[in-house]
């Protein structure tokens, strides 16, 4: 490999070698790297840490029951209630450490507006997980599917 040349042919084409001394250089300093620190990544401190078994606690939150019939009456747990009495029944519940899952049971005749209202006050009273319940035996009407 011959870096000067007295040949006057030869002596403007491009040199189409690559040098690979640096590359191999930079590759086994990386390696001598990974070598030194690998080590060190792995390197932990010995401790005997107290040995305890103990069940996790698990707090199952309640249930309530609000119902609401055709004529509009509200229920909770299946007691009749008006909407002031179910208002503090349900700021109650709602200041439990952990606040019971409502499940809304509503006929298909109620005005929205009294099922707005119940879920209102459900949010003002802090029960926050409603789930609406539906009766899914019936088919859906024709035309509906």
């Amino acid at each position: 490999m011959a870096f000067a040349s007295f040949d006057n042919k030869r002596g403007s084409a491009p040199l189409a070698e690559i040098n690979m001394v640096p590359l191999i250089d930079v590759m086994l300093v990386l390696l001598v790297i990974f070598i030194v620190t690998a080590p060190l990544l792995s390197h932990s401190v010995k401790l005997e840490l107290p040995k305890a078994s103990a069940q996790p606690v698990q707090v199952k939150a309640e249930k309530i029951d609000v119902s609401i019939d055709a004529t509009g009456v509200r229920f909770f747990n299946g007691k009749a209630l008006s909407r002031e009495e179910l208002v503090v029944r349900l700021a109650a519940e709602g200041a439990k450490p952990t606040p019971p899952e409502m499940h809304l049971r509503v006929d298909q005749s109620v005005p929205y507006r009294v099922v707005a209202e119940t879920l209102a006050d459900a949010s003002r009273a802090g029960v926050g997980k409603i789930g609406f319940v539906t009766d899914p035996s019936t088919p859906p009407p024709e035309g509906k599917r």
